[in-house]
């Protein structure tokens, strides 16, 4: 039963996913949205609320760790994939200074906001036991984050890749996560040492034994190796096999430093030469089936997690807060510091608003962050909800910020020889 019970339920997992990622699809919505939001409706949200006794049965607490594992296995992949797509993008490599505004702008600003806002929910929202600075620092790296596999999803589909606004964000948002991340590593490793600072500086240097091994060992050697074994950027599958050891092994490594094993995986996904033929020989081969198939069992997990109690009491005034001091420090962030790197205020609120897409790397954040304790069901649920607003908000207002830039080209397109 227990092995049906799993097919059951990856079942139900992927056509919800399916069906919802479909839907938003069509209303102009990146896919991914549809799949957190069918995280949300299989949790006690929707699905609980309407069917307590059916939801009850397909997800017993029994049952979840064998989904939980699956789930493992996909963030894995995924933050592995991530750190093997993370690069300078060509076009804005002339323009590092102003790219480094807006990632260091929209990391810092959400993380101040969140500094002042910390005093007004600490006492409601974090678990007995948990010191305020680790809730701090926690909820400071939560809203600095942008999803730059999101962002590069809304700029394909909207066909602005390759201009100066999606070049500029894209290289900003890998920047951005950069430094967020660390913070995230540096607020686990506080979390994980209980007010014991000896834990805390042993897992700091296992991380910093970790950077030196990946990138002063193994990635010269990566280099080479993949140059003389997939010269043509295509791995086979014994190549294929060893890269997935590498990032098994440094997500294993990570675990055991008492951080969260994505840090690991994203590490080695770093290390890897960037070679856009081995990048889509890694997206063919792995991508396709991590996003397809294992990231739905993870928003489902995620959306298991959330609570109905988070909409009691004043947690609308919470999530107005959280929402406010989400959007203003991102947009207002990336978008300062696109205008000091040249561009023009349409330009730079329309990099704003990409910097604003949380999406599938947000919900990671947030589920390290209540497996470690440092936030409850209740403000897991607020920050999940604020995540899936923001991305959404992210497209519309692109479109409406570049607006001017689609009404010359039409116009262009209409008076060729005038342009």
């Amino acid at each position: 039963m227990g092995h049906a019970l799993l097919l059951v339920q990856l079942v139900a997992i992927l056509v919800t996913a399916r069906a919802l990622a479909w839907l938003l699809r069509w209303i102009g919505q990146p896919p991914v949205i549809g799949e957190m939001i069918a995280g949300l409706a299989l949790g006690p949200l929707l699905f609980g609320a309407l069917a307590p006794a059916w939801q009850g049965w397909l997800f017993a607490p029994a049952s979840l760790p064998a989904l939980d594992g699956l789930s493992q296995i996909g963030l894995v992949l995924f933050m592995f994939i991530v750190g093997a797509e993370l690069r300078l993008s060509g076009g804005v490599r002339q323009a590092l200074r102003a790219a480094g505004a807006v990632g260091g702008l929209a990391v810092l600003l959400p993380i101040g906001l969140a500094l002042l806002i910390t005093p007004l929910l600490y006492a409601r929202y974090a678990p007995a036991g948990i010191a305020y600075w680790p809730f701090a620092l926690f909820l400071a790296a939560s809203l600095a984050i942008t999803a730059m596999p999101v962002l590069a999803r809304i700029l394909k589909d909207r066909h602005v890749t390759h201009t100066p606004v999606g070049q500029l964000a894209l290289t900003a948002a890998a920047m951005a996560d950069v430094l967020a991340w660390i913070l995230l590593a540096l607020t686990v490793a506080l979390i994980s040492a209980h007010g014991d600072w000896t834990p805390f500086w042993r897992s700091m240097g296992g991380v910093g034994a970790m950077l030196v091994l990946c990138f002063a060992l193994l990635r010269p050697l990566l280099r080479r190796w993949l140059a003389r074994h997939a010269s043509k950027g295509r791995p086979d599958g014994g190549v294929l096999a060893a890269l997935l050891i590498g990032a098994f092994g440094c997500a294993a490594l990570t675990e055991w430093l008492h951080l969260h094993a994505v840090f690991g995986a994203f590490l080695f996904g770093l290390c890897l030469p960037r070679d856009d033929a081995l990048l889509a020989g890694l997206i063919e081969r792995l991508e396709h089936v991590t996003v397809i198939a294992l990231m739905p069992v993870f928003f489902a997990l995620t959306g298991l997690s959330t609570s109905a109690d988070a909409f009691q009491r004043d947690a609308l005034g919470a999530f107005a807060l959280i929402f406010a001091v989400a959007v203003v420090g991102k947009v207002f962030g990336g978008a300062l510091g696109a205008r000091l790197g040249g561009h023009g205020w349409r330009d730079s609120f329309a990099v704003g608003s990409l910097m604003n897409a949380r999406g599938m790397v947000e919900l990671i954040v947030l589920k390290i962050g209540l497996d470690a304790g440092v936030i409850g069901r209740e403000m897991f649920t607020l920050l999940l909800l604020m995540a899936i607003v923001t991305t959404m908000m992210s497209t519309p207002m692109l479109l409406y910020f570049s607006r001017h830039r689609r009404l010359a080209a039409v116009e262009c397109s209409r008076h060729p020889d005038q342009g």
